[in-house]
């Protein structure tokens, strides 16, 4: 079930659940959307991100647990690989597109289409067609067109997944403005230093909350022993390469001599996603 809510009653999904093709999409999650705020949700493929944002703006009905949401016109989302951009317009046009559907015109819309196209860089590229811009600049179209008529809650899926570091600074600037001008925003993420700028991070896993809180929250939790070396310690299925040395974590406490060390975001999912997986083999 699902209704409009308020930022009285805070933002976000509360238990859901979420069947498709028989499936179970995901399973009893919870994700605080506050405004004012950044939300992140984080995952591997299939952990169900894309299906969580979705049922948040109203396109996947819930078969249990309840969406707390503006109306669907006061929302913004921005789907993953810039699809939100018609490449055949241009620019302007893909402004003026977007804008009869919110029903923005005249001096209100020339105002914000000026100070968007300038804080996303794009001033000097109105008149191209989109589909002749860079992968970072047609990312950051889509950005303004999403937020074009200021939503109250906006719902980003991997805004920056592709993009030059250049732009993905650009885009995380319109981010963080778009917080401050006190609107709820909840992104997707494949870039785990990003969920540690966020005001909160849902750690999804197959359908299910394996952590929700705040960055520091989620890192102080994480579970077993991490170490790092040079080779492989213990399990190699427990180990992963992190640049020019391998990590290596198991359950509980250090072992005799061991000399763990501290999980930064990328550490923390790796251990979380490999404790649940050996909780649900035992």
């Amino acid at each position: 079930m699902t209704r409009p809510g308020s930022d009285t009653d805070g933002w976000g999904t509360f238990g859901v659940t979420i069947v498709r093709g028989g499936a179970t999409a995901l399973k009893d999650v919870t994700l605080a959307a506050p405004r004012g705020q950044v939300s992140a949700v984080v995952g591997g493929d299939g952990a169900g991100k894309t299906t969580l944002l979705r049922a948040l703006v109203g396109r996947i009905l819930p078969v249990s647990g309840r969406i707390s949401a503006p109306p669907t016109e006061r929302c913004g989302f921005m789907p993953t690989g810039a699809s939100g951009v018609w490449q055949d317009l241009s620019v302007n046009e893909n402004f003026d597109f977007v804008a009869a559907a919110h029903h923005l015109s005249g001096g209100a819309l020339a105002d914000r289409r000026t100070d968007l196209l300038e804080q996303a860089g794009l001033t000097g590229a109105a008149d191209r067609l989109a589909g002749d811009l860079s992968g970072g600049m047609r990312q950051k179209l889509a950005f303004c067109l999403a937020i074009l008529h200021r939503p109250d809650l906006l719902v980003l899926d991997e805004p920056s997944t592709g993009v030059d570091p250049v732009s993905r600074v650009d885009l995380w600037r319109l981010i963080a403005k778009a917080a401050a001008e006190h609107t709820a925003v909840v992104m997707a993420t494949t870039y785990l230093d990003e969920a540690e700028r966020a005001s909160t991070c849902l750690v999804l896993d197959r359908g299910v909350a394996l952590a929700h809180g705040a960055p520091d929250k989620i890192l102080a939790s994480t579970p077993g022993t991490l170490t790092s070396g040079d080779a492989p310690t213990g399990d190699p299925e427990l180990s992963w390469r992190r640049g020019r040395q391998t990590r290596s974590w198991h359950p509980g406490p250090p072992h005799p001599g061991e000399q763990p060390i501290g999980a930064d975001m990328e550490d923390c999912v790796i251990a979380l996603t490999l404790a649940e997986q050996q909780a649900g083999a035992a």
